[in-house]
Parts: C-alpha cells; sequence; structure tokens
C-alpha cells in the first residue's frame, strides 16, 4: 500500500508544502538523501500550534504539533522526489521543543513525529533522532522538525 494510502486511512492528510518563512529553501537533495528544512506546525498557511511546552500547552498538545511538523517534511521531501513511495529509509530526526522552564518532557513530544513515521514506513521509518528543549522558536511555534531521508537510487 502507498504511503499517502496508509496516511487517508489513518485520517491524515499530506498538505501543500510550506513555503518558507526566511531566506531558505524548504528541502535540498544530495545524491540519494533529502535533507529538509526545520517545519513548524502550519496547516493551510496558519500555525496551529503555538507557544512553550509545559506552560502554554501540555505534552499531548506538543505531540500532535510534532505530528503536524512531520506531515510537512514529508510534503516537502514529496516535492523533491515525486513520490513518498520513493524513500528507502527515514535517517535521521531532529526535533526542537519550545519549552518551559523545568519542562523536560521533549523526547516524548517528538515521539509524535517518530511514532508517525513508524507507522507509515514501518522498519524503513526507523531512525536515528535528536529532540531539544529551546527557549524559543520562530512565530512562537511549539516545535519544529527536520528530517534526513535515504531515497532509492
Amino acid at each position: 500500500m502507498s504511503i499517502e494510502k496508509k496516511l487517508k486511512e489513518m485520517g491524515l492528510e499530506l498538505p501543500a508544502a510550506p513555503k518558507p518563512v526566511a531566506a531558505y529553501v524548504p528541502a535540498v537533495k544530495v545524491g540519494d538523501y533529502v535533507y529538509t528544512s526545520g517545519q513548524i506546525p502550519f496547516v493551510n498557511g496558519e500555525l496551529v500550534f503555538k507557544g512553550k511546552v509545559g506552560k502554554d500547552l501540555d505534552e499531548s498538545k506538543g505531540y500532535e504539533a510534532a505530528k503536524v511538523c512531520v506531515l510537512n517534511c514529508l510534503s516537502v521531501i514529496k516535492a523533491q522526489i515525486g513520490s513518498l513511495d520513493n524513500i528507502e529509509q527515514v535517517v535521521k530526526v531532529v526535533g526542537f521543543v519550545n519549552s518551559a522552564d523545568g519542562f523536560t518532557m521533549q523526547p516524548k513530544v517528538i515521539n509524535g513525529a517518530s511514532e508517525l513515521l513508524g507507522a507509515l514506513f514501518g522498519e524503513k521509518g526507523q531512525h536515528a533522532r535528536s529532540a531539544v528543549g529551546v527557549n524559543e522558536l520562530p512565530l512562537s511555534a511549539a516545535c519544529e522538525v527536520e528530517m534526513i531521508v535515504k531515497v532509492k537510487a
């Protein structure tokens, strides 16, 4: 089954690739790898999860924000390679969580991205990862996710 069909079965939709909010490109393909820029939780051009996790949003909302971020990552990857079925392996996920003082559950927040990738890609979705708490993110986004994937030759 195609990755996009799996998404639909899960009740999710791949959004249009978000437009950059500064001077960068959403993704770059180098050889057999695609590197995404950090994606924040935009849906239809609107930032849907704002503020600090652990203060303005709870951990479960942060988890949902990370899912939106990874869908945006997949969208910009698709724009580079034509089909998500061309992904051979998800290599790395880096997640940044706009964290309130004392909030230390960044790994659980970024699980929103990792668990979605696992559900979509199975073994090909297993990846190395970093989950980092930060003081601020662009536009007061709750989190930001970037990815590296290997594509089929």
